[in-house]
């Protein structure tokens, strides 16, 4: 998928390293939301962001502009099975799913978020499922925003505990 200056395509292997950098930096950043000390575990995961692409059906997806630079990456799960969150999400049927959407900050209000999310629902749309499911939290509430302007709703049936960090689901009907 392409957007003017921006190029929306699988990480490259040699890439992942700079994707973990981003991610960890990212998510570290985030006011409030617990950091490497609390949750060591979800920091690997995210500094070794590659290893998702080993799960079947599963993709790194960077938009990466004109320069070859990073703007943003997300790890799009075309078989619900392999997306690794808590609560029921894993069992959702012709589902598709995205997480771990990170936005470079110098690049922040051009459009990336929204050019990686709708990325993963062309994917949904040609893997012939019938509806996207995400989460979030209250830390990531300006995402919130593009997302529901693109059509997902709340559903409070995907909601779950990662520890004390509540986290909130989201479903788009294609």
């Amino acid at each position: 998928m392409t957007s003017g200056i921006y190029n929306v395509r699988c990480a490259l292997p040699h890439e992942f390293l700079r994707v973990g950098q981003l991610m960890v930096a990212v998510y570290s950043r985030l006011e409030g939301f617990p950091n490497k000390k609390e949750q060591p575990d979800y920091y690997r995961m995210l500094a070794n962001i590659g290893e998702q692409t080993n799960k079947p059906n599963t993709e790194l997806l960077v938009c990466v502009m004109a320069e070859g630079i990073i703007g943003g990456a997300v790890v799009y799960f075309s078989d619900m099975a392999q997306y690794g969150s808590g609560g029921t999400a894993t069992k959702e049927i012709n589902a598709s799913g995205f997480r771990l959407l990170a936005v470079d900050p110098k690049f922040r209000g051009n459009g990336i978020g929204k050019l990686l999310t709708k990325a993963c629902i062309q994917k949904a749309i040609s893997h012939n499922n019938t509806q996207v499911i995400i989460h979030s939290t209250e830390f990531m509430r300006i995402a919130w925003e593009i997302y529901i302007n693109i059509g997902f709703e709340r559903s409070e049936d995907l909601d779950f505990m990662q520890g004390e960090l509540p986290v909130y689901g989201f479903r788009l009907q294609l």
